[in-house]
């Protein structure tokens, strides 16, 4: 079962969307490039073309041009210069603060305004979406916005402002005044979390709320389709069955650190719980290399625990199809996010581990979906039990996956249908305004 997007009238007029986002292929490092390419590939569906403004590819450290071929062939992209303070205008790797503000890119409003208003002129888009992060694309926005008075949806894929980011004082406030008129504004803002949503409530004027809407991430059922089918060999008699988990995607030190799951293994391994004929866990390009190679080690479990390197995004889905169960670590810092890997492991139709804070929205959602395999993330006494029973439940069979109705609810399909639907009524909104003129 899942989502598929209507047919439209043969001939139904179509409106345009720009759609201004600094992640998009072939940049390689945040998935926060799959949201906006979803958008791109699925809005046509539901009544409008969408356009891109994105970064010159030399903006991006880490590039992987494989990703270039999820591109639709029709879809108008521009990339306008984009220099990154670090890079291209740092001195082995130094550079003055202020060039960096909003952000290391702050060069690419300098060029993308004027790219966006000629797209403007000739492709006349009735609407404009930008997501953060990065801020600078909630500044082109905000400029191409205020020059044509076209209705503008910003997205945030992460709240702007946290508790301990940007943690530098003059970012911080340069993010808090973008934040701030942005939110002034946008026609409507977008969140991917219910706790996002509350945050920005509870921090701006009860007169401003009605702007708000929850737009989660999810999985694209095209890249599923397009991964490698190939089957694992069949299990080999009077051999153990050796279970494998993936965690898959950026690890950090913290926030996202494995270090207590990775005692927790080298703990139930002292029990007589597992080994490593039983167990394989593939911490898949968890960014630090060397770093959690070196964890791994340290902890005493490098029979059991792999550190790998990216692979590009379709052999990624496919390793998740392969595994026995998947990995997710969220911790504290990240508690009013959800990270897009989730709705990708829903798919997968596998059991899922949560390495989290319980507190936190992703624990929430895991427990609501059926997914009680869920402990704190930096303790190892917490884990080792989870651990234990969830290896169990695969080995027996009666592990949790995501319900057809959850696979379903998760597809970009569905995302791409709310934001045509906020597009929809973001225009109804700006006609209805014109002296003279109505929405129909």
């Amino acid at each position: 079962m899942t989502d598929q997007p209507p047919t439209l009238p043969q001939g139904a007029m179509k409106n345009r969307a720009m759609l201004i986002a600094f992640h998009f292929p072939p940049q390689s490092e945040s998935s926060g490039i799959q949201r906006t390419l979803s958008f791109a590939k699925h809005l046509d569906s539901f009544g409008w073309t969408p356009m891109v403004v994105s970064a010159a590819p030399m903006a991006y450290e880490r590039k992987n041009s494989s990703q270039l071929a999820s591109v639709p062939a029709e879809l108008v992209v521009r990339r306008p210069l984009a220099l990154d303070a670090k890079r291209h205008l740092g001195l082995r790797g130094r550079y003055p603060q202020v060039i960096a503000l909003p952000d290391r890119w702050s060069s690419w409003w300098l060029f993308a305004v004027p790219t966006a208003l000629a797209m403007v002129r000739k492709h006349k888009p009735a609407v404009i979406w930008s997501t953060f992060p990065i801020a600078t694309a909630h500044l082109i926005g905000m400029t191409v916005q205020r020059l044509t008075g076209l209705p503008w949806v910003a997205d945030f894929r992460d709240p702007m402002l946290q508790v301990d980011f940007p943690s530098n004082p003059l970012q911080r406030k340069v993010f808090a005044w973008i934040e701030r008129h942005a939110i002034q504004r946008c026609t409507r803002a977008t969140f991917t979390t219910q706790g996002a949503l509350a945050s920005y409530k509870a921090r701006f004027p009860a007169e401003l709320h009605h702007k708000f809407e929850v737009i989660e991430n999810g999985y694209d059922e095209q890249s599923f389709a397009q991964a490698p089918t190939e089957t694992p060999p069949p299990a080999v008699a009077d051999q153990p069955r050796r279970i494998t988990l993936v965690h898959s995607g950026v690890l950090y030190t913290e926030g996202r650190d494995p270090t207590a799951f990775l005692k927790a293994i080298a703990l139930l391994r002292q029990q007589g719980s597992i080994d490593a004929a039983g167990l394989h866990v593939i911490l898949r390009a968890p960014s630090e290399i060397p770093y959690f190679k070196e964890l791994v080690q340290t902890c005493g479990v490098a029979d059991i625990v792999s550190v790998e390197p990216p692979v590009p995004y379709r052999e990624a889905l496919h390793e998740m199809l392969q595994a026995d169960g998947l990995l997710v670590f969220q911790g504290t810092p990240f508690n009013r996010q959800v990270p897009a890997k989730i709705y990708e492991y829903f798919r997968a139709r596998k059991p899922i581990l949560g390495l989290l804070d319980p507190a936190g929205e992703t624990a929430g959602m895991l427990l609501a979906a059926g997914f009680q395999d869920v402990a704190s993330m930096t303790s190892t006494e917490a884990i080792a039990p989870v651990l234990e029973r969830f290896v169990k439940a695969i080995g027996a069979g009666v592990a949790h996956v995501a319900s057809e109705e959850l696979v379903a609810a998760s597809s970009r399909t569905h995302r791409a249908r709310q934001l045509a639907q906020l597009f929809d009524q973001s225009r109804a909104q700006a006609l209805a305004s014109q002296p003279g003129m109505s929405s129909h």
